[in-house]
């Protein structure tokens, strides 16, 4: 006896596909799913900071202090409402500005003494960490520009103090969304890999078919092979649309090979197929199915992968456990062959630790897929 019938697991497998294309669920998980998700991450979801309101109060009301306003005004990071610390007060209360600056009222005279001491104080609304630390750090790089301008245009050396040019490397216009868009396309690869094959096996035994399944020649292999290959192309085609759209559409930079996209895909959809195809086996129930794959792969997917949030800032212990989940190297895979290119070092430990979990979890729904219907 042949252990794989090809003619037993062609019949499988066209059965499998036409129950995906009956089934509207699978259609709207793995193409307009992914593309709401697409749009909402790469726009929705954006760190650049672009026009904040922020107030200015001049005290000092003199020419040297009006040129510092101008250089301030004329930042496209930021919209200026000039006022009196008692109104930019108000409009900080109430969420109008997230901060203001102050110039002192002695500006002009530090300034035309040349001393070292920055007249200046800015006011940031500290409920918002990361606006408050960019808003300070802005104004600092402002004084220290207008400061280098006004020597020079007074035919002064330049001040003292080292000028840091900053060059972003393989995002260099620093667009948060070249960043968040690979990360997204994990999520989305993780949806279509878990969440469709939860539902496979389960679907199966609340409609009774699986008892005529049990009963036919079809070997577990034949079997677990047909719940496998419909969905990993169906997720190809997926990946396919996805990387498309984010590059032709959302503008994202593709600096590595098809080929290493293709494979890293691989690898990341069988781990995720395996780890659906496990989940839909034991609890034999699609909403049970359902559920415990949004608590095991999609939430620790969107939160622990790096997709969105830094590992490097969380505790230790969370870090470690990091380490254990795929979507973290898929997400490492992703950022580095759409903005550095086919960088193997990276590549290459990815793919290992994805294969062994792809091999994991396939060989452990193939020991609980058994031929019993008590099992």
């Amino acid at each position: 006896m042949k252990f794989v019938s090809l003619r037993r697991l062609s019949a499988l497998c066209l059965k499998e596909t036409r129950q995906i294309l009956r089934d509207p669920s699978s259609g709207v998980i793995a193409f307009i799913l992914p593309m709401i998700l697409l749009v909402i991450f790469g726009y929705g979801l954006n760190l650049d900071t672009t026009r904040l309101r922020m107030g200015l109060c001049d005290e000092d009301g003199g020419p040297v202090a009006a040129s510092f306003t101008a250089k301030l005004t004329g930042s496209t990071y930021f919209e200026i409402f000039p006022g009196s610390r008692a109104e930019l007060d108000t409009l900080l209360e109430t969420g109008v500005i997230r901060g203001y600056a102050v110039l002192a009222q002695d500006f002009s005279r530090i300034v035309d003494q040349g001393r070292e001491t920055t007249p200046i104080q800015v006011i940031t609304d500290g409920a918002e960490p990361n606006t408050a630390n960019f808003m300070a750090a802005f104004m600092k790089n402002v004084w220290q520009e207008w400061r280098q301008t006004r020597a020079k245009d007074q035919g002064r050396d330049a001040v003292q103090g080292a000028r840091v040019e900053v060059r972003y490397w393989y995002n260099a216009a620093a667009i948060s969304r070249h960043y968040l868009i690979p990360g997204s396309i994990t999520i989305i690869m993780t949806v279509i890999g878990a969440m469709l094959t939860s539902l496979v096996v389960a679907r199966e035994w609340e409609r009774g078919t699986m008892e005529a399944l049990l009963a036919s020649p079809v070997t577990r292999t034949e079997l677990l092979l047909s719940k496998l290959l419909p969905y990993y192309v169906l997720g190809m085609i997926s990946m396919s649309v996805v990387a498309l759209s984010a590059v032709h559409l959302m503008g994202v930079p593709f600096r590595g090979s098809v080929g290493a996209l293709l494979l890293v895909t691989t690898v990341f959809l069988l781990s995720m197929l395996g780890i659906g195809l496990l989940i839909s086996s034991v609890m034999r129930n699609q909403f049970d199915s359902a559920q415990t794959t949004l608590n095991v792969a999609f939430l620790p997917a969107v939160m622990l992968s790096g997709a969105f949030f830094v590992i490097a800032s969380m505790p230790a212990p969370v870090r470690a456990l990091t380490y254990l989940l795929p979507p973290r190297y898929l997400v490492s895979s992703l950022q580095t062959i759409f903005l550095a290119g086919d960088v193997w070092e990276i590549l290459i430990p990815d793919i290992l630790f994805l294969t062994g979990t792809s091999v994991l979890f396939l060989t452990l729904t193939a020991l609980k897929t058994v031929r019993r219907l008590d099992a």
